[in-house]
């Protein structure tokens, strides 16, 4: 499913005199800022800062519990609380859209909050000089296509699926560094063939000071998921009447920038909408609202520089599915789920119709991951 601009784009990357050997796309490609949206960019002494976009680390994380449906059914109703009062007491522990903060430091995020502290004093900058919020960003959701969700896999066992990343303090550094690139390629006389594919060169100021600063908003987009992970067991304990136990955890990114080795090369490898699929590494690709979602495992491919996709992937932009589909045929896709209906209108844009099929998407990765579980939806919490 891959579109004639998407293939154009990915090409005008793969063109760029330090990527090497190639670009590869995944399943659920689409046009990006600048850069392909499920694409993986191999670098050889620069890195472009506006491939990995403005939500540096964004990704998934994933908890499996012993709680089964039938437990669900019978505590709810034994407690006098369905899933509803479940969905409010997440969007009550959890901030979610642009601009939702906590009102202070919990006592869960104080020693994440000080480990960033510490990863930022190493690396020589204050996150304040970016966000001087930045401390109280930690452990809230965002908004768009970032999502909490409650899922049963095959076995009707019941999950805590959630997809975010570094917020509004992994925004700014974003921007300053994307910036930093063109400036740079300007005054050096570069000329680019878009904007957004401005690069640092390794061994500059710049280059260091830009990696050093995207490693901490990875930290904190991780972070970020693992508190969330936290207090959404808490609800679901607290809801359930039951300790929650944590039969299974799964991390990753899908945004970033790492170290890697690939065909005897050492290189900067950019997953642009994209996870880590090395040989049995566990993984997470979510579908779109009101759809199926999969915890996979690696194959290791080598073409793919052994990578996935990260989920479904756009089929119309958000202005183009407000135009295209209807806040009804929003309500039929989520039959049976438990989401915030009175507040339809604001989601409009992340209908499942927005996205390619996810069912193709895994038919087409079947060389690159293994389906370990397959999770449908039991509860959406999304910000507007």
């Amino acid at each position: 499913m891959i579109e004639d601009a998407t293939r154009e784009q990915a090409l005008q990357t793969a063109r760029m005199p330090f990527v090497r050997p190639h670009v590869a796309l995944m399943p659920d490609a689409h046009l990006g800022m600048g850069s392909t949206v499920g694409s993986v960019i191999p670098t050889e002494g620069a890195v472009m800062p506006a491939t990995v976009g403005v939500d540096i680390g964004c990704g998934m994380a994933a908890v499996r519990t012993q709680l089964v449906q039938d437990d669900v059914r019978r505590l709810g109703a034994r407690r006098g609380a369905g899933l509803a009062a479940l969905r409010e007491a997440i969007e009550r522990a959890v901030p979610v859209s642009m601009g939702g903060y906590n009102r202070a430091v919990s006592a869960s995020a104080a020693p994440r909050v000080a480990e960033l502290e510490e990863q930022a004093a190493d690396a020589g900058f204050a996150p304040a000089s970016y966000a001087r919020n930045w401390r109280v960003q930690l452990g809230t959701l965002g908004s768009g296509n970032h999502f909490i969700e409650l899922c049963l896999d095959e076995a009707d066992r019941m999950w805590v699926f959630l997809h975010s990343g570094s917020r509004g303090i992994g925004n700014k550094i974003a921007q300053y560094h994307v910036a930093t690139a063109r400036r740079q390629c300007a005054e050096s006389g570069v000329r680019l063939p878009h904007r957004d594919l401005a690069y640092l060169v390794e061994g500059t100021d710049e280059f260091e000071h830009y990696i050093r600063e995207l490693t901490w908003a990875q930290r904190f987009a991780l972070l970020n998921r693992a508190e969330m992970v936290d207090r959404i067991v808490g609800c679901l304990a607290a809801w359930a009447g039951v300790d929650v136990d944590r039969a299974e955890v799964v991390q990753c990114h899908h945004n970033y920038t790492a170290r890697e080795r690939h065909f005897g090369c050492d290189v900067w490898l950019t997953r642009k909408g994209a996870i880590d699929a090395s040989e049995g590494r566990p993984g997470l690709i979510p579908g779109s609202m009101g759809t199926r979602s999969y915890v996979v495992r690696g194959l290791g491919n080598p073409e793919s520089f052994r990578s996935a996709p990260h989920g479904a992937g756009r089929n119309f932009s958000r202005r183009a599915a407000r135009q295209r589909f209807t806040v009804e045929q929003l309500a039929d896709a989520m039959a049976g789920i438990e989401w915030r209906s009175t507040n339809a209108e604001a989601f409009l844009d992340e209908i499942p119709g927005a996205y390619k099929d996810i069912d193709q998407v895994m038919a087409d990765a079947r060389d690159l991951v293994t389906v370990v579980h397959t999770l449908r939806q039991l509860l959406n919490v999304k910000g507007d």
